[in-house]
């Protein structure tokens, strides 16, 4: 306890000067200490440093600390330019139509897609409907484009700095470009019209305390892109006032689009999302019919320049047709088909992408998520109050009638019967929140088979939502998920990197059998080497490549004898519908496999190589469709080997313990550019299937710092 100096009562009552004195100082004391801790607190807290400044790790991940949101977004287009500059530049030429000008005839498909679905000029409406303030971050954000190469210019390719200078609405195109007519639809999906065709795939789970062995909620983020192009993830911290949030954006995004704080976290998988239908258009004259009548086509005649090999530009006209379903993609002598694609007007995508990641909370998250500017994606989302959830995000049109399966093929474009207009509110969306099971998980199957008990009911959703199946992938990713009742944060990594083929062990029961009866003597050899195998996709794992082989050929529509059910999503299908046929198939497989590696039980890295940039490692993991978790496609290479070329890109697991425990990978590294030492340094960790730890405090970060840029 504090003790008083005596007091002496003078003969009046007063205390002496003393006493008022030490109260005084006391009390000003007090009030200093106060102000001092205020201040140091508010320190403590995040307030904004006086500079803006990029940390660059040892593995080439900016952590930004900015004093404001627009240094954030200025820092990060220079961060991104750092890494991707030549791509990212050619990546906006192409958004802007002009990529043929630029670099010449190999981009006339490009231009022609861009300019028919009406992106630059609708960029510059996206542009102008921002919120003053957003508006600002994504000047910012081209300015840090622009500055860096004006700062660094012997460190961007001349044949892409005729591009410069970027400004916002090339942003907005690009967008655009990446979301709407890259992911919701494709040229690759219009020319076949076949709205479930995807380059992309992707695995993410949320782990409640109840399923995690130390209590705390989990998140795993897997997304599996093509390794080039506009499909490049870029690793990266943005911190400042308002946000701290760690996680990865496609190049020339912005913004995160998969990303975590102290409080919560989500991940993205690309959902059986229909967002675009192709019309088959009833011509008539010079117009074409709608409802009994006749109505003449909105034409716009657009000049696509092509940059020829003496540098001249040739003009070719290019006529964009447009109905009230949308622009012509298509035009023949019997056929004219029109295109319809969702998201068209929701032109803040960017804005919400944001929100989530200054969000603290599910209910500060979800209302980000209610906006429904992102046009599709599945949100895997969990975070350190326990909760989990799953939602079927997207802009899902309101249909009269039919079902998933009518709206994949030609719809009729002569009634406004068939032509949706609005989208479905968020309320209607496949949802759930805190399942009594304790884990989600989507491996880009549709919502109904995220979690077992059945959570979110089909038969509550209109049937074109989305369609009903259960493939090998997602029956493996629930299996590691319902078998393990308590899940370590170590365990969820090594789940991660799982390399079983599930489809083995659904068949191999009924293959041995059936070579043992049926098979040749190659036959007999060949299913000894599949017993002896471990029925992985590892490096050292031999069988493995003499199975693919065969999956590879087999006719997965036919060659079961009890189907898929959606009365049995996890166990079926299952057995062999033609024994004979299946055990012929495996002797004709046998001989090419013997024929190319000398012997049937070459082990799997042999064959399949991480060939990338300069590295070249025993590669593991394989096609999902095997049921394997750890996704890589490969292509072929050479000398009968192969190299990868999609599959796992960026992976992140997240505890949300105090404080947050992360581990990550970018399975290519964190730059693109020619001669950057981080183009691919984190292969070899791919290879042994590890991930590293994530740096987010400035004590880890400044313990592994490679380069401090000021600004």
């Amino acid at each position: 306890m504090q003790q008083f100096p005596p007091v002496n009562i003078l003969p009046n009552g007063d205390k002496p000067y003393i006493i008022k004195d030490f109260l005084r100082n006391r009390i000003l004391l007090f009030i200093f200490s106060l102000l001092l801790a205020l201040i140091l607190g508010c320190q403590t807290l995040g307030s904004p440093p006086k500079s803006t400044e990029i940390l660059w790790d040892t593995y080439g991940i900016p952590h930004i600390y900015a004093r404001d949101s627009a240094s954030a977004f200025r820092a990060f287009g220079w961060a991104q330019m750092q890494s991707h500059g030549n791509l990212l530049l050619r990546l906006y030429g192409q958004a802007r139509g002009r990529a043929a000008e630029y670099w010449g005839e190999d981009y006339i498909d490009s231009d022609r897609w861009v300019l028919t679905m009406g992106v630059p000029e609708r960029a510059r409406v996206w542009y102008e409907a921002q919120d003053a303030s957003f508006r600002s971050y994504l000047d910012a954000f081209a300015n840090g484009i622009n500055t860096y190469v004006k700062e660094n210019p012997d460190a961007i390719s001349d044949e892409v700095k005729v591009v410069l200078p970027v400004t916002g609405e090339d942003i907005l195109a690009h967008l655009q470009r990446v979301l709407n007519f890259t992911f919701v639809v494709s040229p690759e999906q219009v020319a076949g019209i076949n709205n479930s065709e995807s380059k992309a795939g992707s695995n993410g789970w949320a782990i409640a305390p109840s399923r995690s062995a130390s209590g705390n909620a989990m998140l795993l983020a897997n997304p599996h892109l093509p390794w080039s192009d506009l499909y490049l993830w870029y690793e990266a911290q943005i911190t400042a006032p308002g946000i701290d949030a760690y996680g990865a954006s496609l190049v020339g995004i912005p913004v995160l689009n998969i990303a975590f704080n102290d409080n919560l976290g989500w991940t993205h998988t690309v959902n059986t999302h229909d967002g675009w239908d192709a019309y088959q258009l009833e011509l008539a004259g010079d117009g074409y019919r709608f409802d009994g009548k006749v109505r003449p086509f909105e034409t716009k005649n657009v000049s696509l320049k092509v940059k020829q090999n003496d540098g001249t530009l040739q003009e070719q006209p290019l006529v964009v047709k447009n109905s009230v379903h949308g622009p012509v993609v298509s035009q023949t002598d019997d056929k004219t088909i029109a295109l319809r694609v969702v998201g068209l007007d929701q032109s803040h995508v960017l804005e919400q992408w944001w929100d989530m990641a200054r969000s603290q909370n599910l209910l500060e998250f979800e209302k980000a998520l209610q906006r429904l500017q992102l046009p599709m994606f599945t949100v895997i989302y969990a975070d350190r109050k326990g909760h989990i959830m799953h939602l079927f995000n997207g802009l899902v049109p309101v249909r009269e009638s039919g079902d998933f399966t009518y709206w994949q093929s030609l719809i009729p474009g002569n009634t406004s019967k068939t032509l949706w207009t609005n989208n479905h509110p968020y309320q209607d969306l496949p949802r759930v929140i805190d399942p009594p099971s304790g884990w989600l998980q989507n491996a880009n199957d549709p919502p109904w088979t995220t979690t077992f008990p059945v959570a979110i009911k089909p038969d509550k959703h209109p049937s074109y939502m989305a369609p009903r199946f259960m493939d090998f992938r997602a029956q493996s990713s629930v299996r590691m998920l319902d078998e393990d009742k308590k899940i370590t944060f170590n365990e969820m990594v090594k789940y991660k990197h799982s390399t079983r083929m599930d489809f083995a062990d659904r068949i191999l029961d009924d293959l041995i059998p059936a070579a043992r009866k049926y098979g040749s003597e190659l036959g007999q050899r060949a299913v000894n080497v599949l017993e002896k195998w471990d029925r992985q996709a590892n490096a050292d794992s031999k069988g493995a490549v003499l199975f693919a082989a065969w999956a590879e050929e087999l006719d997965f529509d036919e060659a079961f004898s009890k189907p898929w059910s959606q009365d049995a999503p996890r166990t079926t299908p299952d057995g062999l519908a033609n024994p004979q046929d299946a055990v012929i198939l495996l002797e004709t497989v046998a001989t090419k496999v013997e024929k190319a590696y000398g012997k049937l039980d070459v082990a799997w890295g042999e064959v399949f190589r991480l060939k990338y940039g300069n590295v070249n490692l025993p590669g593991n993991g394989g096609d999902g469709y095997l049921g394997i978790f750890r996704v890589v496609n490969f292509a072929p290479s050479e000398n009968g080997q192969f190299k990868p070329v999609a599959g796992d890109s960026y992976v992140a697991a997240i505890e949300f313990s105090q404080p947050v425990k992360a581990m990550a990978l970018m399975s290519y590294g964190n730059s693109s550019q020619p001669g950057s030492r981080h183009s691919v340094d984190q292969l070899p960790l791919f290879a042994r299937q590890q991930l590293r730890p994530v740096w987010r405090t400035k004590k880890d970060i400044e313990a592994h710092l490679e380069t401090r840029q000021l600004f």
